[in-house]
């Protein structure tokens, strides 16, 4: 179980800081006398006035207090109380049953009511209710906290699940990410092909509360028509050939969960009236059937075609679009997060080097100028390919100019020509050694300075003016 403050468990049984309040010294002495020997830390008050100067330090998890008191009720008590401290709970007590007591005190939200005399074992129940009710509430709150931690350590590290990135561009979107994940609202994420438009949906959806349940991924262009509406609702027995049983379809296995529709672009005018229904009535038949089949799900599509234009060629329904934008997702260009392009190349070159058998230690200065001057017309899907090939072909533990492809070593391929001049020439061969001295003393800066017979001040400069990452050089 979760620590969470002001409450603590023994042996299963959650141990709590309570208050009570009644103007009957005989009953706050019993009361004190049974909590205590369940292990609570109880202090007491003879009436509301009193009690609310014991709600500030500590403030009590739990508060058993009788209605009828002078100076100051239970009711007035719990009214107050709520202002104070919103997730403390309170147990009413009272020897007068009053229907209209016992509902302002609900609606104030009192967690119970119980009448006097009351069965010791009862009470004891309560009181254990009322406290595992706070326990689970602080301990979603430190997931929840816990959870914002994690997001905001792999945004530091600038990465958020798979999607990888430190630019501007890239902190703005995980931003976005973050926020619509923790609404239902459905979702259009739109980009150039290969920007990663999936690894959007799929970071939404891991955020999000329904992160333990389904993910289903549909690529609208890869179907005909009717494929995509029997892949998307099901089909029933005998709906068409070979239909030689029913089949629930994606829609379905996606029940409280997500649904990833790519390529909404490429849909049939027919299959965007069947979609706009599911949007509207949250409901759908199956292929050749007539039972209503009614499903939660949380809707994320994609398009790399400008749908406000297809809307003007009439190719794609304006209904259909407004219900679809709710809130937009735009994936950068790789070409517009150029300070990525190095980030993403060494991701690649470590993911394909245990794929492969490879060890390469780093991708060399001239490699590097190829990477990022190139304009990535296929983006992020592409680079990933290109390091592949770089990965597999590589005969020494150094990714070269040659090893990349013949398009990003000419001005055909890249915004400018790479030269290898005396510069950076000396320069590659400066930040090689640099690179080699920081692996060997494990991303140390003052060891790596000693190496060279440099001084940690210089060595700190050259990593940040040649972009290297000491931490990836750590155990």
């Amino acid at each position: 179980m979760i620590k969470t403050k002001g409450l603590r468990a023994t042996n299963n049984e959650i141990m709590a800081n309570i208050l009570v309040v009644d103007d009957e010294l005989g009953m706050r002495q019993f009361l004190t006398h049974l909590l205590q020997r369940e292990g609570h830390v109880v202090r007491v008050a003879a009436n509301g006035r009193e009690a609310l100067d014991l709600l500030r330090e500590p403030p009590p998890d739990l508060i058993i207090s009788d209605i009828r008191m002078p100076d100051m009720g239970g009711v007035d008590l719990l009214r107050a109380a709520r202002e104070m401290l919103p997730d403390v709970e309170v147990i009413m007590m009272t020897a007068f049953a009053n229907v209209d007591t016992a509902r302002e005190a609900f609606l104030l939200g009192a967690y119970d009511f119980v009448q006097k005399p009351f069965d010791n074992d009862l009470l004891k129940e309560t009181v254990t209710r009322a406290l595992e009710k706070i326990s689970l509430v602080k301990e979603k709150e430190a997931l929840l906290e816990e959870n914002k931690a994690l997001i905001h350590g792999q945004r530091t590290r600038g990465k958020l699940g798979n999607i990888i990135g430190q630019s501007g561009r890239m902190d703005a979107l995980f931003q976005m990410i973050e926020t619509v994940s923790q609404v239902p609202s459905t979702v259009l994420v739109t980009g150039e092909s290969g920007t990663g438009k999936e690894l959007v949906a799929r970071a939404i959806h891991d955020l999000s509360p329904r992160a333990e349940k389904p993910f289903v991924s549909v690529n609208c262009g890869a179907f005909t028509e009717t494929l995509l509406e029997s892949e998307l609702f099901g089909y029933v027995k005998g709906s068409f050939t070979g239909a030689n049983t029913n089949r629930k379809g994606l829609f379905e296995a996606a029940n409280s969960g997500t649904i990833f529709l790519d390529e909404i672009g490429e849909m049939s005018p027919a299959m965007q009236v069947k979609l706009l229904r599911v949007l509207q009535e949250r409901e759908f038949e199956r292929l050749g059937g007539v039972e209503t089949i009614k499903v939660n799900v949380r809707l994320i599509v994609a398009t790399n075609k400008d749908l406000e234009e297809a809307i003007k060629r009439s190719q794609f329904r304006e209904d259909l679009y407004y219900r679809l934008n709710v809130f937009t997702i735009f994936m950068p260009p790789l070409r517009e997060r150029k300070p990525d392009i190095l980030l993403l190349a060494e991701h690649f070159v470590e993911k394909f080097e245990r794929e492969h058998g490879k060890s390469i230690k780093r991708i060399s200065t001239p490699a590097i100028d190829m990477l990022t001057s190139y304009h990535w017309p296929g983006n992020v899907r592409e680079l990933e390919n290109v390091i592949e090939r770089a990965v597999l072909i590589c005969d020494s533990n150094v990714i070269h100019g040659h090893h990349l492809p013949p398009s990003l070593q000419t001005a055909e391929g890249s915004d400018t020509v790479t030269r290898l001049s005396l510069t950076s020439a000396m320069e590659a061969y400066e930040r090689d050694l640099i690179q080699d001295a920081l692996k060997t003393s494990r991303g140390n800066r003052a060891k790596a300075a000693k190496l060279l017979d440099s001084t940690e001040r210089i060595i700190g400069y050259k990593v940040k003016k040649y972009g290297l990452r000491c931490e990836r050089f750590r155990s």
